[in-house]
């Protein structure tokens, strides 16, 4: 009669601590890939600030531009935005979808003034823009860097999420998968140029 009862007993504990095992390992792993995702806030949140001290520098050489220096300031705008509601959430897809859209706009703005900035060889001679520029640079890289990081945590967290037998419980728990930081099509990987050498 013990054994009966002990049994089914055993069995419920080992259930519980395997579901709490779970469970706590799928929470360290969603809370590393939400700091790496911190990381990447950090770094664009830098290359927003610099932005507006780019187009101000470029606005006194560029005054027949005003187009592509408003189109700069839109687009950061926009993806300021999505990097804040981004950051909000990370585990949210749309928001982390809609934060690479943004960032693939204002690539795409960065890359048009850094080439009309070409043809100005006194804009491309200005210590500030050459300062700026060089900013925006190592910017971009740590970017990178943080952004493979996170692409790293995302890929170890859906990976634990998926595997047997947490893939029984993770939907359940509210673990759902989680977006990759990527660029979706060539024209999007083509970094903007920000060399005046």
């Amino acid at each position: 009669m013990l054994i009966a009862i002990l049994v089914p007993v055993a069995f419920l504990i080992v259930g519980v601590l395997l579901v709490a095992g779970i469970y706590n390992s799928l929470v360290a792993l969603r809370n590393r890939f939400k700091n790496a995702f911190a990381q990447i806030d950090v770094q664009l949140k830098r290359r927003y600030d610099l932005i507006p001290n780019l187009v101000e520098t470029a606005k006194g050489y560029l005054k027949h531009e005003r187009e592509t220096l408003e189109a700069v300031i839109k687009a950061r705008n926009i993806a300021s935005a999505a990097a804040q509601g981004a950051a909000a959430n990370p585990a949210d897809g749309a928001a982390v979808k809609n934060l690479l859209s943004a960032e693939s706009g204002l690539a795409g703005a960065l890359s048009r003034l850094m080439v009309v900035s070409e043809q100005y060889p006194d804009l491309k001679a200005n210590q500030n823009m050459m300062q700026l520029t060089e900013e925006l640079t190592s910017t971009e890289n740590k970017i990178s860097f943080a952004r493979q990081a996170y692409n790293d945590s995302v890929m170890v967290y859906n990976t634990a999420r998926e595997k047997f037998p947490a893939v029984l419980l993770s939907g359940a728990l509210g673990f759902t998968a989680a977006e990759l930081f990527q660029v979706d099509s060539a024209a999007e990987r083509i970094a903007p140029k920000v060399s005046f050498n």
